[in-house]
Order: C-alpha cells, then sequence, then structure tokens
C-alpha cells in the first residue's frame, strides 16, 4: 500500500537561477557541509558560515534566513532519495512487503541516514523544529499508513512514539555511550516487530 498524500516530494522544477546566483548558493552550501562536519552544528553560527563561504552576511541571510534552513537545504537531497525509495523503490523497504518488515526498512534506512548525516539532521532538527520538516510530516504518513494497514487499534497515538528513537539527539546519545548501528538497528527491528506483532497476532 502507497502512502497517500505524502508531503515534500515536490516535482515542480525551481525557477531558473542566474549563474552568479547559482555559484553563490553552492558555494555557501559546500562551505557549511564542511562547517557542519567540522562542529557541533549546535554551535554553528551564520556568521561562521558566512566566513567559510567567503561570502557577505547580506548575500547569506538573502537566502537562507537561518542556520536551520541552511542545514535543513542540505538535508533535503538525501532525504527525498529515502522518501522516492519508499514511495516507488523495491520492497521490504518499498511498497509489496508486510507493514513489519516495511516498518523495519524504514527503521534500517533511517539508521543509515543518521549514521551518515547525523550533524545535519541535528542542525536542522535540533528541538521542536524536528517537527516543522516537511521530512517529519512525510515519515509521519508513512508510519501512520504502516500501522492502519496493520490494524494497529489507534494508529495515531503511537506515531510519534515509533518516531522518537530516530531523533538525531538521541542517535547521537546512543553512539557516544557505545552502541553501534548495528546495535541500534537490531533494537528497532525488535520495536517495529513488536508493535505490529501485537497487533496481527504474530510478528511478520
Amino acid at each position: 500500500m502507497t502512502p497517500i498524500g505524502l508531503p515534500l516530494l515536490n516535482e515542480e522544477s525551481p525557477p531558473p537561477e542566474r549563474a552568479d546566483a547559482a555559484r553563490n548558493r553552492a558555494k555557501i552550501l559546500n562551505a557549511a557541509a564542511a562547517v557542519f562536519t567540522e562542529r557541533d552544528p549546535r554551535t554553528v553560527t551564520m556568521d561562521d558560515i558566512a566566513k567559510a563561504a567567503g561570502v557577505g552576511r547580506g548575500t547569506l541571510y538573502r537566502r537562507y534566513p537561518d542556520v536551520g534552513s541552511i542545514a535543513v537545504a542540505l538535508l533535503d537531497q538525501h532525504e527525498r532519495e529515502l522518501q522516492e525509495r519508499l514511495l516507488r523503490g523495491a520492497p521490504p523497504l518499498g511498497p509489496g512487503a508486510p507493514a513489519a518488515k516495511r516498518l523495519g526498512a524504514f527503521y534500517a534506512a533511517m539508521v543509515e541516514l543518521l549514521e551518515t548525516h547525523a550533524n545535519l539532521i541535528l542542525g536542522a532538527e535540533t528541538g521542536g523544529a524536528r517537527f516543522r520538516t516537511g521530512a517529519y510530516q512525510f515519515w509521519r504518513v508513512h508510519v501512520r499508513t504502516l500501522l492502519t494497514e496493520s490494524g494497529v487499534a489507534e494508529p495515531e497515538s503511537l506515531v510519534d512514539v515509533l518516531l522518537a528513537p530516530l531523533a538525531a539527539e538521541v542517535y547521537r546519545y546512543q553512539r557516544e555511550h557505545g552502541l553501534t548501528p548495528a546495535q541500534i538497528d537490531a533494537a528497532l527491528q525488535k520495536l517495529a516487530g513488536g508493535v505490529i506483532g501485537c497487533a496481527t497476532g504474530a510478528s511478520d
């Protein structure tokens, strides 16, 4: 079952950019990616990024209002690729597999995304900002659809509970305390099978 009405994945072409504007955007994003890799994203400032990119504050602020919006822009392509795989990819991540296996595959894909881009995600989603991103709304609809498909009672009450372990702050805390990506993924697989297994009477 393919989720209906999922947000993001905007297939409209963006308006054309002037060559100098495109160069500035690329310069800003490349510099920001390096800064986020080298620093705790919670300490990164707009001045840090402007300095690293070699652009003025005005140039930076005309395109991005804050650090979080730059992190979101950097994450956009990675998250869109995952969304495309959820919608039209091969099972179990894409349609065609039992819901518990799809939820488990989603968890595995998110662990991979977090392991590769945790600093960017932390920069984009610190605190309440996480719940305002288009990506989070996409993940909510996907998980709710899987729960509904499985016959889980009151699926809406469980959606954010199931997404909570995927917060970048939680993931980084686990990694800093010695858990490996494989261990985190294994725990999430148990969670996926347990929640949906309780509803169906058996683990998928």
